[in-house]
């Protein structure tokens, strides 16, 4: 189980249909790039360093749990970062929180993520950052700014696409185990820019272990690369997350794992290897959960991601003690950090 339909992962018949309009999507996408590269639209450069971390397809790869790495990693040497997201308000949720979204505003620890975007209020709760969210990427980012002058360097998750952001440096994260599915672009496939996009990054980070990393990267990753697994924390309980249990705690109960994120299957994955016996429920990506999503029967507990934990935690009040979250750290190849680090130095010596 990828998070992929079939149609992402090999050429069906829905693939061939929809390959014509594939080529559109690519033409267009590429035409964008090359007015920006050529200068006849212009990127808009802020008074501080950006780093972009995105990705060329589709689907959750990991950006998050990264950028919480990199901040940390930033702030070790100095820096005082400031997040910026678009946010994300899934189809389903209240039409005043996607007009709202649109407007930059800031993130707070206790905001509501159907207001915000499930990552956006993790990346506020788990980053000690200033983290802002909006459309547009240069509004949002100079609103952080005249908000917090102190913050030194930009972080922007997700936005590789975003070209009138000007990035002193960019990293690409993708999924070792998914690789590029199909190698189409959408909607026949999962790209939203060709393999060969990876050539103008500044890293490419690898979810996964090197024997993950598909053939067909190494034809196309001219820039360094680094590989990145999530070590699983402590479970935590929803409504009082300083109570904290390890997998044996869960061990001969009947346990319900449920995973509204861009791969599912990490998350299961991680609990087998864990020893948990479950029963395994996939929600589409950004899930608006509501009451009642999450209340199985038969059911001692369930536990899910955080991204999951924190549009549900306003339910999970009518049974505390069966709602669980599972935190994860990022581990990242060594020298990621000196690369990027030096990086900015060299930008902000040119400015």
């Amino acid at each position: 189980m990828s998070g992929y339909p079939l149609s992402w992962t090999r050429v069906t018949a829905l693939t061939v249909l929809l390959i014509p309009i594939s080529w559109l999507y690519r033409i267009v996408a590429a035409a964008r790039r090359a007015l920006y590269t050529i200068g006849i639209l212009r990127g808009i450069r802020l008074p501080v360093p950006v780093i972009i971390v995105g990705n060329i397809s589709v689907g959750g790869t990991g950006k998050t749990p990264l950028v919480l790495w990199l901040v940390e990693r930033l702030r070790a040497a100095g820096f005082m970062p400031g997040i910026v997201s678009r946010g994300y308000i899934p189809s389903g949720a209240m039409s005043g929180a996607r007009a709202g979204s649109r407007e930059p505003r800031a993130v707070g620890v206790k905001d509501d993520a159907a207001l915000c975007g499930d990552e956006p209020v993790l990346l506020a709760r788990r980053s000690a950052c200033p983290v802002w969210i909006g459309a547009d990427r240069v509004a949002v980012a100079r609103a952080l700014l005249a908000a917090h002058p102190q913050c030194n360097v930009i972080v922007s998750d997700d936005g590789l696409q975003h070209y009138r952001l000007a990035r002193d440096a960019e990293i690409a994260v993708v999924d070792g185990a998914r690789g590029h599915g199909n190698g189409l672009l959408l909607p026949a496939g999962p790209l939203r820019e060709p393999p060969s996009r990876l050539h103008g990054v500044d890293a490419v980070v690898i979810r996964g272990n090197g024997d993950d990393t598909p053939p067909d990267y190494a034809r196309v990753l001219d820039a360094p690369r680094f590989t990145m697994s999530m070590i699983p924390g402590p479970f935590y309980r929803l409504c009082d997350p300083r109570h904290t249990e390890d997998a044996s705690a869960f061990r001969g109960q009947r346990v319900h794992a449920a995973a509204g994120i861009g791969n599912p299957e990490h998350f299961f994955t991680t609990l087998k290897a864990l020893g948990l016996a479950f029963t395994p429920h996939t929600f589409p990506d950004h899930h608006p959960y509501t009451r009642g999503d999450l209340d199985f029967s038969a059911c001692d507990a369930v536990v899910m991601t955080e991204k999951d934990a924190v549009k549900y935690e306003q339910y999970a009040v009518t049974a505390p003690e069966k709602y669980w979250a599972l935190g994860v750290v990022a581990q990242v190849e060594s020298g990621l950090a000196p690369l990027l680090i030096k990086r900015l130095h060299e930008r902000q010596k040119s400015r």
